[in-house]
């Protein structure tokens, strides 16, 4: 088992920043990869970035350049800096943890006004 505690959602100008933390506890030593996922209401969940065990990143076409993951194994930490916020960003974020399923955090909202 493994749980996920967010951190770090809210209320933004477009143009601003925030910085999503997940702080992930129980078989840590399980885990191959974590990231965030994000739902806009009305819209399927979709994925907006990712980070494996072995560091390697992957990240959606649309925050590209604009959002960094990276991780602190000291802390079995998770974070997403997310820069130069859009209206379109807007939704509420889910850390996610793979073992040989997926775990879910509770989820995080960031709104970005315009």
């Amino acid at each position: 088992q493994v749980q996920l505690v967010e951190s770090g959602g809210g209320l933004v100008q477009a143009g601003g920043s925030l910085r999503l933390s997940c702080a992930a506890s129980g078989s840590i030593s399980s885990i191959a990869a974590m990231g965030w996922y994000r739902q806009a209401p009305g819209k399927q969940r979709e994925l907006v970035a990712g980070i494996t065990s072995g560091d390697r990143t992957n990240y959606a076409d649309s925050v590209k350049g604009r959002f960094t993951i990276s991780r602190d194994n000291a802390k079995n930490t998770v974070y997403l800096q997310m820069n130069s916020l859009k209206p379109e960003d807007t939704a509420v974020y889910y850390c996610y943890a793979l073992v040989h399923w997926v775990f879910w955090g509770q989820g995080t909202q960031v709104t970005v006004s315009s």
